[in-house]
């Protein structure tokens, strides 16, 4: 069982910035312990404001209330106990005590030998024994400790393995390390010292995170820290998501953690944060578990060909299948069986043609949308209007009416004309009623115009354009649907000219 050690709440902090409220921290330290069964949480760094001290102290309270404070984490620091008795005040008795894992951060920041240093981290540690504290230590800096003064880094750990240290933590803290390095210097430790319990702490700056993490597991440590959605200083921390979908299916590791909730969590931490999660970040990017292409569908379709252990029902999602210009009959085929709607292959034919028509004019056509794109499609076939459009031109410039240039074909003739108006619609409208006028044909008064986003759709999709007439003293309505407004009026358009014609 690999532990999982969450620090949102301290290290996903300092993203720039975010800074929770007392509120937030709360609810956010709730979720990740009932929800999704994190092993421990850190939750604040010592002594930085009066408001940090409120949320260690409710979240404290709220622990001790609910039996896990033993699972509840600060930061402090080497300060003559100043953060020991911060942390002990605030309700929490775990402390996780930064101290220096490299000699250039040793002798260059705190400018002191290892002896004193480890002398001051000796007297931090006998402190918080006395005041009934459990501590674990950050060994700061302690990838570029291996890399360039490992003496140094095995003797800090000789001198201090002795006294009440419960985890030794590795922090790969300017995200230095790649997985093949991570593995070495994790296995040295591991197999230097068997009896401690060893964390692992990845940052992100080359993309290496979850990778590295995975390579600490494979060397040996027990214990990994992770952010929700990644959260953390610079490029960030390794992410819980993904952390736990490599080591439950890559290395076949045990954690805690509740899967089908961490897509929750990721949300509810986006929202509270304001950093929005790429719609490609593995497990809970908006992205992932949706299907583009038709031939993807399709091979889903035909004993999943195209699935993997990554399955969205894990994380508490679903999986979708896009529809746009890329869509095939099959992508629409599973959007509509999840709508509990059936067409045969004919109306099929002309979804598809139209979902495709859509895409290629903006990016997304949403499942919601399809009832409407079927009612528009089956209820309006062009081959058998007497009216149509031919072509037309819309013109718009500053300081000028629009104008309207159309040809339209009526009864197999065609019949060209221009017009000026208040938008580009009127001028359309105009230009159509000179042609109309020419003939004696009557046109209809327009009574009312609306245009609306179809109920869940979204604005990159199509908008749907509704127009109530009036015709010898009768009222009606056609309906446009277009990823462009104005070219969904005058659909709706057409649509009432060949209603009236008929």
């Amino acid at each position: 069982m690999i532990e999982i050690m969450d620090t949102t709440l301290r290290d996903g902090e300092q993203t720039n910035g975010v800074s929770f409220s007392v509120h937030e921290k709360k609810s956010i330290a709730r979720m990740l312990i009932k929800e999704l069964n994190v092993d421990r949480i850190e939750i604040a760094s010592a002594r930085v404001s009066d408001g940090e001290f409120e949320s260690v102290r409710g979240i404290s309270e709220w622990a001790a209330k609910a039996g896990c404070l033993d699972r509840i984490e600060a930061l402090g620091f080497i300060d003559n106990g100043l953060s020991l008795r911060w942390i002990k005040d605030a309700g929490c008795y775990v402390v996780n005590m930064l101290c220096k894992g490299s000699i250039k951060h040793v002798t260059e920041q705190l400018r002191k030998t290892p002896e004193q240093h480890i002398a001051d981290i000796t007297g931090q540690i006998l402190l918080a024994k006395e005041m009934g504290i459990d501590m674990n230590l950050y060994l700061e800096d302690w990838s570029n400790g291996m890399k360039n003064s490992p003496d140094y880094v095995y003797h800090l750990v000789d001198s201090l393995k002795r006294h009440h240290v419960r985890r030794f933590m590795l922090p790969d803290t300017l995200g230095i390390l790649d997985p093949e390095w991570t593995y070495r210097y994790c296995k040295d430790m591991v197999d230097r010292y068997p009896e401690l319990h060893f964390d692992f702490h990845a940052h992100n700056d080359y993309g290496l995170a979850v990778a590295n993490a995975y390579s600490a597991v494979r060397a040996g440590v027990k214990g990994i820290h992770a952010t929700i959605n990644g959260l953390g200083e610079r490029a960030g921390n390794a992410s819980l998501s993904g952390v736990v979908a490599v080591l439950h299916d890559q290395l076949k590791e045990r954690t805690s953690i509740v899967e089908e909730k961490i897509n929750h969590a990721s949300k509810s931490v986006e929202m509270y944060s304001g950093i929005h999660i790429a719609p490609n970040q593995p497990i809970v990017g908006e992205n992932v578990f949706t299907q583009c292409a038709g031939v993807h569908a399709d091979g889903d379709s035909k004993n999943n060909l195209y699935f993997n252990s990554l399955m969205p029902e894990r994380f508490g999602r679903i999986r979708e299948y896009a529809l746009g210009k890329t869509s095939g009959k099959a992508n629409i085929r599973k959007n509509l069986e999840a709508l509990g709607i059936d067409l045969d292959e004919e109306s099929m034919r002309k979804v598809t043609q139209r979902v495709i028509e859509l895409g290629d004019k903006k990016e997304i056509v949403t499942r919601e949308d399809l009832p409407y794109i079927i009612s528009d499609v089956l209820r309006y076939d062009i081959q058998e209007n007497k009216i149509k459009i031919l072509n037309y031109s819309l013109s718009l410039t500053q300081g000028l009416k629009p104008v309207a240039t159309l040809k339209v074909e009526i009864d197999d003739k065609a019949y060209e004309e221009t017009a000026t108006g208040d938008g580009q619609y009127d001028a359309f409208v105009r230009a159509l009623r000179k042609i109309y006028k020419s003939l004696n044909r009557p046109f209809p008064m327009l009574v009312n115009y609306a245009v609306s986003i179809p109920p869940g759709g979204r604005t990159d999709a199509f908008v749907q354009t509704v127009i109530t007439w009036r015709h010898e003293g009768v009222e009606f309505k056609t309906r446009g649907l277009d990823a462009d407004q104005i070219e969904a009026a005058i659909k709706a358009t057409i649509k009432m000219l060949n209603k009236i014609e008929n």
